[in-house]
């Protein structure tokens, strides 16, 4: 900007001392003092170099070739007719590979690749990179300003062809978008450390497959499915069926421990009426009438029972 502007008086220090001396006017001294004061700010004006925002200087030096020093932001002093800045933009960069006007007016650049089984498959991809700042004058060195056409725009197409192949094309549109999405940045973000760029992410934007084949592989989806249900039911019904023999065994062991318990319990009440007959006149006289005090017992020979004395003698035992 400078520069232009000492150029400018220049110009005009020239047209006043040509006109003064053509028309004999007193505006030769005015002219050669703009000429000098354009010819100054010009000299110092090549000598600044203003780096805007979002940008990097790199300095080629007509003596020394490319200096490895990268200039940043704001005003800088180069040597003029030796020096030229030549700027790089360090912000966030996209390219998008895809389907450009739908119309069929615009280039189609979308990635065609082929799936592990074979089938073809057609993706778009964005990728989101950026300049290094510190290492854009290594970069101008190695690769230049179409760095995008030279490196990142064939690596991008290399890099998705070869994930892409490395799924089936089933999966792809199903489960694994992200494991190749993944794949593509790791892959990606190798080749962009050793060119001086910063990869910050790739994006698939849609995968698309042949129409025959995306109904093929939907029917088989559909019928994995119906199976996934009929196993699932399956299943529950084996759960049901093991429920119930369970529950069926333990009322087998509780009605077996029951049976054991009444055995048990029989056969100590009948070792106990064994070696105590009288509980058993006493049980009875318990069941009869308590108005009742003498009762008739069959037996070998007839006898008389009291009651009474019966359940006196119950009463007096300690």
């Amino acid at each position: 900007m400078f520069g232009e502007i000492g150029v400018l008086l220049a110009f005009i220090g020239v047209g006043l001392i040509i006109f003064s001396r053509v028309r004999q006017l007193p505006f030769t001294r005015t002219g050669w003092a703009v000429l000098g004061a354009g010819a100054l700010i010009a000299a110092v004006g090549s000598a600044l170099v203003v780096i805007p925002a979002g940008q990097a200087g790199v300095v080629f030096s007509a003596l020394r070739g490319v200096r490895p020093t990268t200039l940043g932001e704001g005003i800088h002093f180069v040597t003029p007719a030796v020096d030229s800045v030549i700027p790089y933009d360090v912000r966030l960069q996209e390219l998008t590979l895809s389907r450009i006007g739908e119309d069929g007016r615009g280039a189609d650049e979308s990635i065609q690749a082929r799936s592990k089984e074979g089938l073809g498959i057609t993706a778009d991809v964005t990728v989101q990179f950026r300049v290094k700042r510190e290492e854009a004058a290594l970069l101008h060195k190695e690769l230049g300003p179409n760095y995008i056409t030279t490196v990142i725009r064939p690596q991008v197409r290399s890099k998705v062809r070869d994930g892409v192949g490395q799924f089936n094309a089933a999966d792809l549109i199903s489960t694994q978008r992200a494991a190749l999405e993944g794949q593509i940045t790791q892959s990606l973000r190798e080749v962009f450390e050793r060119n001086h760029l910063e990869l910050v992410g790739v994006l698939l934007r849609e995968l698309r497959i042949p129409e025959s084949v995306a109904k093929a592989i939907e029917e088989k989806q559909t019928a994995e499915q119906q199976v996934a249900v009929e196993r699932n039911r399956l299943q529950q019904a084996n759960i049901a069926a093991q429920r119930k023999v369970v529950e069926a065994r333990a009322e087998s062991d509780a009605a077996i421990a029951r049976a054991e318990g009444e055995s048990r319990a029989l056969s100590l009440r009948g070792k106990a009426l064994k070696e105590n007959p009288e509980i058993i006149q006493l049980t009875v006289a318990e069941k009869l009438s308590p108005g009742i005090q003498t009762v008739m017992l069959p037996s070998d020979g007839n006898f008389l029972m009291d009651v009474g004395s019966l359940t006196r003698a119950r009463s007096s035992q300690p």
